[in-house]
């Protein structure tokens, strides 16, 4: 047996990350196997990357002039195919193509003609749209139907929304598939169960983290801030804004009282002008650990995010012992039960604001039960989901 994924990346980002695990489980079981990908750099053996930084500029380039995102590509496309004709792969397992490294048309025509077994992880919701990776806080459910006049089409194209036209095509492509879907959360499950895709197998893989990295750790991070009995509620994200809950960071941190202290890491000079001078800022963790001691020298994890496929910072809070508070969405809420954490709906501030008090009051949520809640995460876990499945059938 030979397997092919495909991905933006390789090793890089949580989805690189993924198809690496996979890809060294797969080897340590004797099974040949590559990743096929076309941003980053990576030195993995198995690591195949066949398009160049120039390339992917002008393709993004020429998607944002023509609106016709997903459907460029296509001397990237001819090399990619060349590729999976050189390996002839028995399962080819996709994750994100939305990188402007491949031509749907070409790509799926070629899948259908070699009648190739596929697997295709969905991280977020681009398969079922004509354009949008996340459509929450657009209100949008055109998807549902026929996409067209899109809400979002300025975050796409300069000039032209094709959305209409997109979803048209992705239809067409993607039917009459040997196909099995996997999403990491139920949420997404169930919005697949809702779109054109309805008819095809889906299956729930969640994300895992290292549990053997992020655990209960000492260190001096609230001696070095100067913060002894304060309530520290944290924040994590790696491209601050009002997806992200910014605006939500500013108002908890101008409204509560002055013995709650706001850290956020992953912030920047632009994230830092939007927030009040009391918000500890940490432009970035020097490594897994580093953020690993600062989950375990807060109190609370607070997810603000607006749009949410199943959040991966929620899994490592736990695992370092400390409860989380999140809006009620996309997958978020999965992750947490009575014992760990709660969810309040989604932009209610006040409600926010309100359970932080409450949670600083009465300090309802213990260690053990986080640790034992983050067990079911463990990334050998899942990786090992992922490698078992294509042996499944």
């Amino acid at each position: 047996m030979k397997i092919v994924q495909i991905n933006v990346t390789c090793g890089v980002g949580s989805t690189g990350k993924i198809c690496l695990a996979v890809s060294q489980l797969l080897n340590e079981r004797g099974v040949e196997n590559y990743i096929l990908f076309s941003e980053e750099d990576s030195d993995y053996e198995y690591g195949i990357k066949y398009a160049d930084r120039l390339s992917i500029k002008l393709e993004a380039l020429k998607s944002r002039v023509f609106g016709n995102y997903g459907f460029n590509s296509k001397a990237l496309t001819k090399k990619l195919i060349a590729k999976l004709d050189e390996i002839q792969p028995d399962i080819v397992h996709l994750h994100n193509l939305h990188g402007h490294g491949c031509n749907l048309e070409m790509l799926f025509n070629y899948f259908k003609e070699k009648n190739i077994r596929l697997y295709w992880t969905f991280h977020d919701c681009w398969a079922f749209t004509g354009y949008c990776p996340h459509f929450d806080m657009a209100g949008c459910d055109k998807w549902q139907t026929q996409c067209g006049d899109c809400p979002q089409k300025g975050a796409y194209s300069f000039f032209f929304d094709k959305s209409d036209k997109l979803l048209s095509k992705k239809k067409e492509l993607f039917s009459g598939l040997d196909l099995t879907i996997i999403t990491p959360s139920e949420w997404l499950k169930g919005l697949v169960k809702k779109s054109f895709l309805k008819e095809y197998e889906v299956r729930v893989i969640n994300n895992g983290i290292d549990l053997s990295v992020f655990m209960p750790s000492e260190s001096d991070f609230r001696e070095k801030h100067g913060l002894k009995d304060e309530f520290l509620i944290l924040g994590v994200a790696f491209n601050w804004d009002e997806r992200k809950g910014i605006d939500v960071f500013a108002d908890l941190a101008s409204t509560l009282p002055n013995d709650c202290r706001i850290v956020l890491v992953g912030t920047d000079e632009n994230t830092r002008k939007l927030l009040p001078a009391n918000v500890i800022t940490i432009d970035r963790t020097e490594n897994q650990t580093q953020l690993a001691e600062i989950y375990s020298a807060c109190d609370l994890f607070v997810n603000a995010t607006r749009e949410d496929t199943f959040p991966t910072v929620n899994i490592e809070s736990l695992a370092c012992g400390t409860p989380v508070l999140t809006f009620a969405t996309g997958g978020s809420t999965e992750i947490i039960d009575s014992t760990c954490g709660m969810a309040v709906e989604k932009n209610d501030t006040d409600a926010m604001r309100n359970a932080v008090l409450a949670i600083k009051e009465s300090r309802p949520f213990t260690e053990e039960a986080c640790l034992k809640k983050s067990a079911e995460y463990c990334k050998d876990d899942k990786f090992k989901e992922y490698a078992d499945i294509y042996f499944q059938k």
